[in-house]
């Protein structure tokens, strides 16, 4: 079957989708995880494979086959694939990019090398070090032509010269050329013919245009987001094809959708075309998925962390909306596509322990999938913050139901590596490596909520990922908090959250009005632009008219100032100037009296509704019957025999007292002394700080 056939058999069956399994698959730097779900019933299946980095797609079929042979189905039953992928992250973050050339307008050579005078947050004014651009100065071509901000032609594109520049950027061995010119945004049509030139004169060759990519205003920003799209091209689009091929092998002919950093999924044509979307793909479906779990656990404002092996993830939900940026950047580059509001660190259960300059650090170097923990037994000798929890009886000696055996010899070793040079006990040193990751971790948990103008204290901890749950308690301690929801299944949640997903797309235009001479009119226009773009996207991902929904925003500012707030479009523009005001107040805790606003971009915000699979309920059981033992767990006032439950055995309504370890195949999770907890109606655990 051709890839157009299976594209269109699998749009017949979306329509449907609810007849059929829907399989969801997260990959993460040391696990892959695997949800199967009947969407009629809200029977679901897990598995857990290690990730295997030379070829992710290795992992992505063997936990696919897992759930399927786990639930007792074959690949025919399968209606929807659903995936959150890393691979475009890895690349930018990893500098390994594909050899990319910019075509640019004359005079802005060196947009990218000059970049913004401002500094990374986090680094010193003295010893920092302007990073290597992704295009080298020798890949960037200057093309006459002129486009005015008013869209107006002042010069014609100089056609020979993109040839040229095209030409030029096969023989220096350019793998990918992206094309962004000065005020394409209001008018897009010299982008357009260079793209189907550069098309003509180098067949086969990855190439994007800033109008396809991120049509607004900044030119280096804009520059930027299209170079990284254009850079992570090949390899995505050679990563999708190498999926579809496999499930095309294992018998599975469904639609492959592939979640995106806005919250939402897409089919693998549009994200072949904008790769650069998936940047933040696998962190996005975890927030997805905490939302609607903490929904049907009746809680609407909640943080998120997912920690998995090699980072943690954060970000904050008020009143059950998750917020969109533009100011997202992945590693040293600005990425102002629409993605979700969150911060990421080095830290997870991976992250390795070192002692630097006589001083302790946890991360944000990584044991990943392989070596792994020195626990694993995998080769690794470096103490991770995994071997920290077993020393100190937080994990049980095995993971993933008794497939993988962890050695406490090994991790006593690789901690005491640490202990000896500081001259501290083992317990110290372990206790110590924990410490430090959470409050690297609390850090960027204050700069989600305390510096967006929200108190941690209000909102409920929602931990997850592998390593999540066993840090639940502490990070709540840490930051002043008394409720920690941990989901169902923890440590697949991600793959959960692309189950609970629907198709979104966003769709802009800079327009830079002042608000006083804004005219409704030329507003409506804009978005009746917008939304006929956003009709042909429903179109190609084979949206039904019924299940399509549109939101306007408008991107504002007061004038002068460098950075917009998103707010609700209203045609009233006095009720939009409210709006704006209070947005502002929220945010910065004051307002500008007397100064005018601008609308700078309308966005419209496509949704496409999928059909939502049922939710999971908890069977019967009690703390007796899922009782497993117990085991020694050193606290610091001493050691003590801390309760071992498995915690699928554990019925709706039953309560626990800390300490005590509740084990799944997907995570485990650690009720420290002081906390209770409860199984609540949805599946969800609610721990409780006792005395709250």
């Amino acid at each position: 079957m051709s890839r157009e056939q299976r594209a269109e058999a699998g749009r017949e069956q979306r329509a449907d989708a609810t007849r059929d399994l829907l399989v969801a698959v997260d990959i993460g730097g040391t696990f892959t995880d695997i949800t199967l779900q009947n969407a009629a019933t809200g029977a679901a299946w897990t598995a857990k494979t290690p990730s295997t980095p030379h070829d992710p797609s290795e992992a992505f079929i063997t936990g696919v086959s897992l759930a399927l042979a786990q639930a007792g189905c074959s690949a025919a039953d399968v209606g929807r694939v659903l995936h959150g992928t890393t691979v475009a992250t890895n690349l930018i973050l990893e500098g390994k990019t594909a050899p990319t050339a910019l075509l640019t307008t004359q005079g802005f050579r060196h947009v990218l090398e000059i970049g913004r005078a401002d500094l990374p947050r986090r680094d010193n004014l003295w010893g920092w070090v302007k990073p290597k651009r992704p295009v080298p100065p020798g890949l960037v071509f200057e093309v006459a032509g002129r486009i005015g901000a008013d869209g107006t032609e002042l010069a014609p594109l100089d056609e020979a010269a993109v040839r040229a520049a095209a030409a030029a950027a096969v023989a220096a061995g350019a793998k990918a050329i992206a094309i962004c010119f000065l005020h394409s945004f209001t008018n897009p049509a010299h982008e357009r013919r260079a793209l189907e030139l550069v098309r003509q004169a180098a067949p086969g060759m990855a190439a994007t245009a800033s109008c396809d990519v991120l049509p607004v205003v900044r030119e280096y920003e804009r520059s930027m987001a299209t170079v990284l799209n254009a850079a992570v091209m090949p390899a995505v689009t050679t990563y999708v094809q190498r999926l579809e091929q496999r499930l095309e092998a294992a018998g599975i002919a469904a639609p492959l959708l592939l979640m995106k950093s806005n919250g939402g999924v897409a089919g693998a044509a549009s994200i072949r075309q904008a790769p650069a979307q998936t940047a933040l793909s696998g962190p996005a479906a975890g927030v997805v998925g905490a939302v609607a779990m903490a929904r049907e656990a009746g809680v609407a404002d909640i943080i998120t962390v997912d920690i998995g092996g090699t980072s943690a993830d954060i970000c904050c939900i008020a009143s059950g909306k998750v917020g969109l940026t533009q100011t997202g950047r992945v590693g040293p580059w600005p990425l102002p596509l629409p993605m979700l509001d969150m911060v990421t660190i080095g830290a997870g259960g991976g992250s390795i322990a070192r002692i630097v300059n006589g001083a302790l650090t946890v991360g944000p170097q990584s044991a990943g999938a392989a070596p792994g923990p020195a626990c694993y037994g995998r080769g690794g000798t470096e103490p991770t913050v995994t071997d920290a929890h077993l020393v100190l009886g937080h994990l049980t000696p095995s993971l993933l139901g008794g497939r993988m055996t962890l050695d406490a010899a090994l991790a006593a070793q690789a901690v005491q590596r640490i202990a000896t040079p500081l001259g501290l006990s083992l317990e110290a040193a372990a206790r110590g490596i924990l410490a430090i990751a959470d409050n690297n971790m609390v850090g960027a948990i204050r700069v989600v909520s305390v510096e967006r103008g929200h108190d941690p204290r209000g909102f409920a901890l929602v931990p997850f990922g592998g390593a999540g749950p066993l840090h639940g308690c502490a990070l709540a301690g840490l930051l002043g908090m008394t409720r920690v929801l941990v989901p169902p299944s923890p440590g697949v949640l991600c793959a959960q959250g692309l189950l609970a997903a629907d198709l979104k797309a966003e769709f802009s235009r800079t327009i830079a009005l002042p608000l006083e001479r804004a005219d409704p009119a030329q507003l409506a226009a804009g978005f009746d632009a917008l939304a006929a773009e956003a009709d042909a996207w429903f179109g190609a991902e084979a949206v039904q008219p019924q299940d399509r929904r549109i939101q306007r925003v408008a991107l504002m500012r007061y004038e002068e100032q460098g950075h917009e707030l998103a707010v609700p479009f209203s045609a009233d523009l006095a009720a939009l100037a409210t709006a704006f005001a209070a947005a502002h107040e929220a945010l910065y805790g004051f307002t500008l009296a007397g100064i005018g606003m601008e609308i700078v971009t309308l966005r419209l915000e496509a949704t496409g509704l999928l059909p939502a699979p049922a939710m999971p309920r908890p069977g019967e059981g009690s703390a007796a019957t899922a009782w497993l033992g117990a085991q020694p767990m050193l606290l610091p006032e001493g050691q003590v025999q801390a309760p071992i439950y498995q915690r699928a055995m554990l019925g709706a309504g039953e309560r626990l007292s800390g300490p005590a370890i509740l084990v799944q195949l997907d995570a485990t999770t650690l009720v420290q002394p002081g906390w209770s907890a409860e199984v609540l109606a949805s599946g969800a655990m609610l721990l409780t700080l006792d005395g709250a």
